[in-house]
């Protein structure tokens, strides 16, 4: 395992077990209450289920959500090879991290196995409500938007013979 692929496993590992251990807390503390604030009216947890994907889009597709997620996964794990550069790995492992602990819940959770919601709990006004692995996904992506605006390259560009 390359430099780089212990950097982006160690990413997608704190991501997963942040991730599951706000969800069950969340579910231990929130299933079945009212809102609890954080912030005032600007952050809030609040629980729900999440059948589909982001925004609640979908939601009668949870089985093709699995399967996205789990080709994600597998497509970062054969792609991690080539990565050589420190901020892409983190990158893909916030990706990597942030769909695996949601492909978990799918796998996991009720109704059930490889149709579980997703288990969501942060929520801001007028946005919908969200959990740490959404979060990781999008950071990340943002992230590899700002890293490809610099021209921070994913993978050595070999010299041309």
């Amino acid at each position: 395992m390359s430099v780089q692929q212990r950097k982006l496993a160690i990413t997608a590992l704190v991501v997963v077990v942040l991730d599951q251990i706000s969800k069950a807390l969340a579910v231990m503390h929130l299933e079945n209450s009212s809102s609890v604030k954080v912030l005032g009216s600007l952050v809030k947890f609040s629980f729900a289920r999440n059948s589909g994907a982001a925004f609640s889009f979908a939601t009668g597709a949870t089985f093709v959500f699995t399967a996205l997620a789990f080709g994600a996964c597998i497509g970062i794990i054969w792609f991690s090879a080539k990565i050589s550069s420190t901020a892409w790995a983190i990158v893909f492992g916030a990706i990597f991290g942030g769909a695996f602990g949601n492909l978990l819940d799918r796998i996991f959770r009720s109704p059930q196995g490889f149709q579980g919601h997703v288990v969501d709990f942060i929520e801001f006004p007028n946005y919908p409500i969200f959990n740490l692995a959404d979060s990781a996904i999008f950071c990340a992506a943002i992230a590899g938007i700002v890293l490809t605006m610099r021209g921070v390259t994913i993978t050595e560009v070999q010299a041309q013979k």
